[in-house]
């Protein structure tokens, strides 16, 4: 296997909900709804969906339960810190809950965390070391 992802699903408990989220909070654009899924723009990267959550843990063969961490992050690498601290406010105006504040990182970096309704990770960072980061936008 190649270190590639042909997509990202999020298993969601309330698709409307998550829909509303990642759309008129996050300003995230469909490209298709299925109804049991929907996927967004990619904007340049791995498409990300969401898929109702029973019927992708029956897809994936295991249990819809799950608590606690997952030990998956979704990373999003901006181009500034004043970047940073709106796409976390954004993410609080529409409902994210801030597992860390923006800020300065232990690394040198600057950043923060959210989680989405559904618990989903999403690791928000810039750094002015390196030419190569993996930028979102």
């Amino acid at each position: 296997m190649k270190a590639h992802v042909s997509s990202l699903l999020l298993g969601v408990r309330d698709m409307e909900r998550s829909k509303r989220f990642y759309t008129e909070g996050l300003g995230w654009k469909v490209r298709q709804d299925y109804g049991v899924s929907v996927f967004f723009e990619p904007d340049g990267g791995s498409p990300v969906g969401l898929y109702g959550r029973e019927g992708l843990a029956e897809q994936a063969g295991t249990s819809p339960e799950g608590s606690g961490f997952s030990g998956l992050v979704l990373t999003y690498v901006v181009r500034s810190e004043a970047r940073v601290d709106e796409v976390m406010a954004e993410a609080r105006e529409v409902g994210a809950t801030i597992l860390k504040p923006a800020g300065p990182l232990p690394w040198g970096g600057y950043g923060g965390t959210f989680a989405d309704p559904d618990g989903y990770v999403w690791s928000l960072g810039y750094s002015a070391r390196g030419e190569d980061q993996p930028y979102a936008e």
